[in-house]
């Protein structure tokens, strides 16, 4: 059972040699050892606009959690996204960027118990449950900077890093899905 939408069907001869031409020529502008995205299932979400994919994030953490026996419940306010085992969360969310980094924005200061980061790359996912105030402490910590210039700038922050190389200090908070699994469920 496929979890993927089966491909329409083609039946205008001309528009099916189009596709096969397609097909052959595809190599020579797609190489899947250049777009480690290719066959990913989770690829699709990069075409996403931005705005669709924090709502993404939030759905997909949702749902792991609830598939995994956690209460999963929306919060009613939007100070926070999801109340997961009796805790306000915010959910960030971030596909691997060109470089190898994973980058969660817009980490604000509101109503919430901890932040969950969840990072995806082709064929992997990472995650963490941040206490909040790990990621409000001044000064900042390694990987965290202040999203937005100026004074008023110092409301926003986000945490850049390389996937395969997190800061020492988010180690304790997950990584893979068990261990933040095991975070969420201690309630």
């Amino acid at each position: 059972m496929s979890i993927l939408p089966s491909p329409q069907p083609i039946s205008d001869p001309d528009v099916a040699l189009l596709a096969t031409i397609s097909a052959a020529i595809m190599t020579d502008y797609v190489n899947p050892a250049q777009d480690p995205w290719v066959g990913s299932p989770f690829a699709w979400i990069r075409t996403r606009p931005s705005r669709q994919v924090g709502a993404i994030g939030e759905q997909l953490v949702a749902g792991w959690c609830a598939a995994k026996g956690l209460d999963v419940l929306r919060t009613g306010d939007a100070k926070a996204d999801q109340v997961i085992n009796g805790r306000r969360m915010e959910i960030k969310f971030s596909t691997l960027w060109a470089g190898g980094d994973y980058v969660f924005q817009q980490i604000r200061n509101q109503r919430y118990d901890s932040v969950v980061l969840l990072g995806v790359s082709p064929f992997m996912a990472s995650c963490w449950v941040v206490p909040k105030p790990v990621l409000l402490e001044v000064p900042l910590k390694p990987g965290l900077a202040y999203q937005h210039g100026g004074r008023a700038g110092r409301d926003t922050t986000w945490l850049r890093f390389p996937s395969t190389n997190p800061p020492a200090w988010l180690r304790q908070f997950g990584g893979t899905l068990a261990a933040a699994y095991q975070q969420l469920s201690a309630g």
